[in-house]
């Protein structure tokens, strides 16, 4: 049959791939439709009520109006004209992104649009997760992700050497790579948890961990082994990163920082740039990952080092050490010191229960 030849699914294979790239120019072309006429909808009512003095009265007005002419469409509900009046008044309030909303708003979904709106404050901020969510092609979950871990406060604040270290147009990319703190808050780790612990409990949770690394990091490996003279040496963790074209090498430590990390980073970075790096990478980088830091100290012990490192610090969401949880009382010691019986009903007759969590 005609359909079973190589060249039959060959050509149905291409029908598909085109006509889903269609589908998605489509749909951005829709989108971008849909933003410009919510832009000048929003300019339409913040002008219009100005001038006539319409009360509060007039958005629910203006939404059974539209949603009577058009009742398929959700978009014209009140709660979301009030979302598209507040939109183009919070971007039209700035006139760098007035004068060119077109080529800086429509590239995302709108709920992406209303999400940034709930979650920042400042144009800037707005301006950065609207940006990064075109680059990115971030989902609305990565997005709030990424807000509410304050990722726009944190990106590019690891302390580095790379304007010392690296080219000028890869070292600004490079800064920009890195953060600080990085928030493993997907973690349940014990305080006194160990550098092994760490590493183990990133890599069972690797989605989550190159998310919060960033855009373009591919993981390598574990405990990388690399043999310099009659010794082994092991690399915590190894990375490669697309845009930067280089090996990333990660050192975990639980400890506070110390300035005999740096030159043991130096060492690594050295023996993968002679064993591993390959023609067209660049110079490998080294992120130290650590507890705590004193600025001024990480600040000395990297300006010296040779090879390009970053240093920064890593927050936990912990779980109680076992120690501390056999003294703490069970849910049946709370419910009869309360006053509840086993069951944890109340005058009312209905079950419930005391939801406490240690």
């Amino acid at each position: 049959m005609t359909t079973l030849t190589p060249e039959y699914r060959q050509w149905l294979a291409e029908l598909k791939a085109r006509y889903r790239q269609v589908q998605l120019k489509a749909a951005v072309a829709v989108n971008t439709a849909m933003l410009q006429f919510y832009w000048e909808l929003g300019t339409d009512m913040v002008a219009k009520q100005t001038q006539f003095a319409w009360g509060s009265g007039f958005l629910r007005q203006i939404s059974a109006d539209l949603m009577r002419e058009f009742p398929e469409v959700k978009g014209f509900s009140k709660r979301n004209l009030e979302q598209i009046r507040r939109w183009y008044s919070f971007w039209n309030a700035s006139p760098a992104i007035a004068q060119q909303a077109a080529s800086q708003l429509m590239g995302i979904p709108w709920w992406h649009h209303v999400t940034i709106l709930t979650k920042c404050k400042q144009p800037d901020e707005a301006l950065y997760y609207v940006q990064a969510t075109q680059t990115y092609g971030w989902s609305r979950s990565v997005l709030t992700h990424q807000i509410e871990s304050g990722l726009w406060q944190r990106e590019g604040k690891a302390i580095t050497n790379f304007a010392q270290t690296l080219p000028a147009v890869q070292s600004d990319l490079a800064v920009q790579l890195l953060k600080d703190p990085y928030q493993f808050d997907f973690l349940s780790l014990t305080p006194e948890h160990t550098e092994r612990e760490l590493e183990t409990a990133l890599i069972e949770h690797v989605t989550q961990f190159l998310l919060e690394l960033g855009a373009g990091f591919a993981y390598m490996g574990r405990q990388v082994p690399l043999q310099v003279g009659e010794r082994d040496f092991f690399l915590d963790l190894l990375f490669y990163h697309a845009r930067l074209h280089c090996y990333v090498v990660v050192e975990l430590k639980t400890v506070d920082f110390e300035p005999e990390f740096a030159g043991k980073l130096n060492f690594y970075l050295k023996a993968v740039d002679e064993q591993l790096r390959r023609e067209g990478d660049q110079p490998t980088i080294g992120l130290l990952l650590c507890k705590s830091k004193d600025r001024l100290v990480a600040e000395y012990a990297l300006s010296d080092m040779q090879k390009p490192m970053g240093l920064a610090t890593y927050n936990l969401s912990h779980t109680l050490p076992e120690a501390l949880r056999g003294q703490l009382p069970s849910i049946e010691q709370l419910e009869r010191e309360l006053g509840l019986d086993a069951a944890g009903g109340d005058d009312s007759g209905e079950a419930g229960g005391l939801g406490y969590e240690f």
